[in-house]
């Protein structure tokens, strides 16, 4: 017999409770059961194992996120470094007000345990299909606003644009792996000093370390 929604929703909401508690290898099929109040042969019956439970519950953490962050439109910024540094705040105000869904994700997308990473592998195609159209067309307003940027002669705008990307989704790991710290979650302080660098980062793409002589 299939599981209602209201039930399935509430046995992944007790499992994450556990999978971030433990982590995944801590983690027996003893303790979701108990923690989901059903039996261990019910738990293999609607989700065949641990493992894919596990992807349930991180599938679930990306629906709650895509439903509960509003999402901003690009175009209210007036020029592309603006988007850069003042979008996402959204996300990141969620992720300090839900500690727990950034330490379940950061384990599960950026310090995979061995035996789940050709899931997440497969997991992280399944979802970049499922969100294609939506980070298309964000991509496309970033892209736009950047096409408005006066390049200097020689730099080629594709090279220039995936270097930006670079550079944001090495703070973007490194808010993932801080925001694991709760500690740091409510500290300005923190907050501050991580935005100041990341935009002096951004700041060197944008206009050169080298002195000009």
């Amino acid at each position: 017999m299939p599981l209602k929604l209201y039930e399935k929703e509430k046995i992944l909401d007790a499992c994450f409770e556990v999978f971030v508690r433990n982590g995944y290898t801590s983690t027996s099929t003893a303790m979701l059961a108990e923690a989901a109040g059903i039996s261990k042969a019910l738990i293999f019956h609607h989700f065949d194992s641990k493992k894919k439970l596990y992807i349930c519950v991180l599938e679930r953490c990306f629906e709650k996120i895509a439903l509960e962050i509003p999402t901003e439109p690009l175009t209210e910024y007036s020029s592309f470094f603006e988007a850069k540094e003042k979008s996402g705040l959204n996300r990141i105000d969620y992720l300090r007000k839900n500690p727990d869904v950034n330490k379940f994700m950061f384990e599960a997308l950026y310090s995979t345990p061995d035996e789940l990473k050709m899931e997440i592998n497969e997991f992280k195609a399944y979802i970049e299909e499922k969100y294609k159209a939506v980070n298309a067309a964000r991509d496309k307003q970033m892209k736009q606003l950047f096409n408005e940027i006066p390049l200097r002669s020689g730099v080629d705008s594709g090279e220039a644009y995936e270097l930006i990307h670079i550079v944001s989704e090495h703070f973007r790991m490194k808010l993932a792996a801080e925001l694991t710290e709760e500690k740091k979650l409510s500290d300005d302080v923190f907050w501050r000093d991580f935005f100041k660098k990341k935009n002096a980062f951004l700041d060197m793409v944008r206009h050169g370390i080298e002195k000009n002589m």
